[in-house]
């Protein structure tokens, strides 16, 4: 194994009724968890959105109404995932900017918290579109010398992804080999909250959207106490309504 690893990393795809992060539901999650041995542990389930699929996205994975139509919602099996990636950093294609932030949102749906601070989040996408600029399918081909079938299926894209940076690995020695080094050489930005309505500069909280992109988050939450209120009432996603009011009761903590 090129990889080497202190810890746990899960690698997570999944296929979903749209891309709307705040709206849209998993359907079918896939987890390729590796170990520090480099053993292998899977774990795939397919989930009762609870909504509608979308006959455009079932052009896209497959996954019809019927073939979930008894399969457990996100809510039943979300502990037994939530323990599965326990003390796991978390890998992926896209996962950064879809994969992670689409989990995160149905486990607060759950009321239940996962711990992203402390983990490495490590987005394959990110070294290929730094090196090479092309899809999974062509990454595959490119780095694996194989033809990707069955794309769009969760437990093989999320499979193919960790070959691909397997072989990454071999190919760029600049970018090393732990999760670390990785991470570091794709510079991921420090994140807020998932759908990027707040970044960070400099270490501090700003808005990155509306009237007050580009102000400090606590300074607009003293002098216009009123937008919390708008904000939480508004349609955003359930992960930055919770920074939010992370921030807001770090602000009066310091009153």
């Amino acid at each position: 194994m090129n990889l080497q690893l202190e810890r746990p990393i899960a690698f997570i795809d999944l296929e979903t009724t749209g891309v709307n992060i705040g709206n849209d539901r998993i359907v079918e999650i896939a987890i390729v968890k590796i170990l520090p041995d480099g053993s292998k542990q899977v774990k795939r389930k397919l989930i009762n959105p609870t909504i509608p699929i979308p006959p455009a996205s079932t052009e896209v994975h497959g996954i019809t109404n019927e073939m979930v139509k008894d399969a457990p919602t996100f809510k039943q099996v979300a502990n037994e995932i939530k323990q599965f990636i326990e003390n796991c950093d978390i890998g992926g294609y896209n996962s950064n900017r879809f994969d992670i932030p689409m989990l995160v949102e149905e486990f607060l749906r759950c009321d239940l918290n996962i711990d992203i601070e402390n983990r490495k989040l490590l987005d394959v996408q990110k070294v290929y579109h730094m090196m090479e600029q092309r899809t999974l399918s062509a990454a595959y081909k490119f780095y694996c010398n194989k033809e990707l079938t069955d794309a769009h299926s969760a437990e093989v894209d999320a499979t193919a992804t960790y070959e691909v940076l397997e072989s990454q690995i071999e190919k760029y020695k600049q970018i090393g080999n732990t999760v670390e080094s990785i991470v570091k050489f794709t510079g991921e930005e420090e994140i807020v909250d998932f759908s990027r309505r707040f970044i960070k500069e400099k270490g501090v909280e700003i808005f990155n959207f509306g009237k007050h992109k580009g102000k400090p988050v606590t300074q607009v939450l003293k002098e216009e106490p009123q937008y919390y209120d708008w904000m939480m009432r508004g349609d955003f996603a359930l992960h930055t309504k919770q920074k939010l009011t992370e921030i807001l009761n770090r602000t009066l903590l310091k009153k």
